[in-house]
């Protein structure tokens, strides 16, 4: 058997953890696109079936709580097989959710395919596991690398959805789904094969570093600032009796309730102001579009400031968009509407850059994904809470205006409670810690 040191991939011209980076890239903006792509396909799955509204979209929202459920499975997974399983996994039931769609007939076939398959896929394939593998692979530039592969996410929904929509305006949503199953077949799951879960794997340091174990070690140890917590060997049950867990997990609670709350309802509420359905539906994709740039350099700020700062910024933004979005109620104005695209956008965003390195900083070791798949619960949850929430207040109220109040003040408790769970008080970002 081949020595780790000798693997074919140390002798790459270039660090191995950038290939990791470009495939992860790949597969968010496939993965991602496939599960966002369920918006484009209600419109004529509600024609074709006369379904109600709330029982066809209520596929996309179930997928999203099952995936909720299995995620601390796909965490111990994670721990056990390694990533490349785990996407392999995901690949598989994305591809038989959208290759099989075509068949639909009743609701509950909707729920199976489009609902759970794909949703379940994408929680394998996205953001949940590459959070927890991308973090060993980087630490000086963890928040870099990390904010380069989720910007894959905004690159798809620019490049992948017009061309999907195309397919469904010429062809059918049938011919889309087939479309879009054989690209996660023919494109990911190749590219799948080059995972590795740790530079270790093949004969690598993070950041591709060349030097000794020994200088690496000591470069590690000046980072961290509480040498009691860093050398625990942290089980999911040690963590679940800290409060920096629940800390986070109340932070990333209540920031997806804003992130998915403004991504549903932004649309509908714009038009409701009097914006048009054409800068309505702009303002959506220009809000993907500015996040790429936002999420690349805001996550390579957090190697420098640390992760509490750009969480902040994230939570702030979010509020922002709210606020504006508050102000297009009493008056049209595009100075307010370009506010509530870049805040939320460029800075909003950005909180998926730190995600991981967040909870990597804090809870470092061999049962990461563990943990951070029971974190994922909260992630999701949130995500599934926020835009109920607000339409639910819509329906009583008849605006959305106490929702959005309320969400700002979840953007504000969340940066709070980052900043108690505090990574900085665990290990030091390489910025911080060089300066130290």
């Amino acid at each position: 058997m081949e020595e780790p040191s000798q693997h074919w991939s140390s002798r790459l011209p270039f660090y191995y953890g950038w290939l990791i980076v470009g495939i992860a890239f790949v597969t968010m903006a496939v993965g991602v696109t496939a599960r966002t792509a369920f918006s484009l396909l209600l419109p004529p799955l509600i024609d074709e079936f006369k379904w109600d509204r709330g029982v066809a979209a209520g596929a996309f929202s179930f997928g999203f709580l099952v995936s909720a459920v299995v995620s601390p499975v796909v965490g111990r997974a994670m721990d056990a097989r390694g990533p490349r399983f785990v996407i392999l996994i995901g690949v598989v039931l994305m591809a038989c959710g959208l290759l099989l769609a075509p068949w639909v007939a009743s609701p509950w076939h909707l729920y199976a395919t489009l609902g759970v398959a794909v949703g379940g896929g994408a929680n394998m394939m996205t953001y949940t596991v590459h959070s927890q593998f991308l973090p060993n692979w980087f630490v000086r530039r963890r928040g870099l690398a990390i904010s380069v592969a989720f910007a894959g996410a905004g690159v798809g929904a620019i490049v992948l959805l017009p061309w999907l929509q195309r397919i469904i305006l010429t062809d059918g949503w049938r011919a889309s789904c087939v479309a879009m199953g054989l690209v996660v077949v023919l494109v990911i799951a190749p590219l799948t094969l080059f995972v590795r879960k740790s530079p270790a794997d093949v004969g690598q340091r993070p950041d591709g570093d060349t030097v000794s174990p020994e200088a690496a070690a000591t470069r590690s140890a000046a980072a961290v600032v509480d040498p009691a917590w860093a050398a625990t060997e942290w089980t999911l049950a040690r963590a679940l009796r800290t409060s920096r867990f629940w800390w986070i997990t109340l932070g990333y609670f209540l920031a997806l309730i804003a992130w998915y709350a403004v991504q549903v309802h932004q649309t509908k509420y714009l038009i409701e102001v009097g914006f048009s359905p054409v800068v309505a539906a702009w303002a959506l994709g220009a809000v993907a579009i500015t996040a790429i740039p936002g999420q690349i350099l805001l996550g390579a700020l957090s190697d420098r400031i640390g992760r509490e700062w750009v969480w902040a910024a994230g939570c702030l933004g979010f509020a922002m968009s709210y606020a504006a979005l508050l102000g297009l109620e009493q008056a049209q104005s595009n100075v307010l509407l370009y506010t509530m695209v870049f805040t939320q956008g460029f800075l909003g965003y950005a909180l998926t850059s730190v995600m991981g390195p967040i909870v990597a900083e804090i809870f470092e070791g061999p049962h990461f994904g563990s943990i951070f798949g029971t974190i994922t619960i909260a992630l999701i949850g949130g995500g599934a809470v926020g835009p109920w929430m607000a339409g639910v207040i819509h329906d009583v109220t008849g605006s959305y205006r106490l929702a959005f109040l309320l969400i700002i003040g979840c953007c504000l408790v969340s940066a709070v409670a980052i900043w108690m769970a505090a990574p900085r008080g665990v290990r030091l970002v390489p910025g911080r810690a060089g300066r130290a």
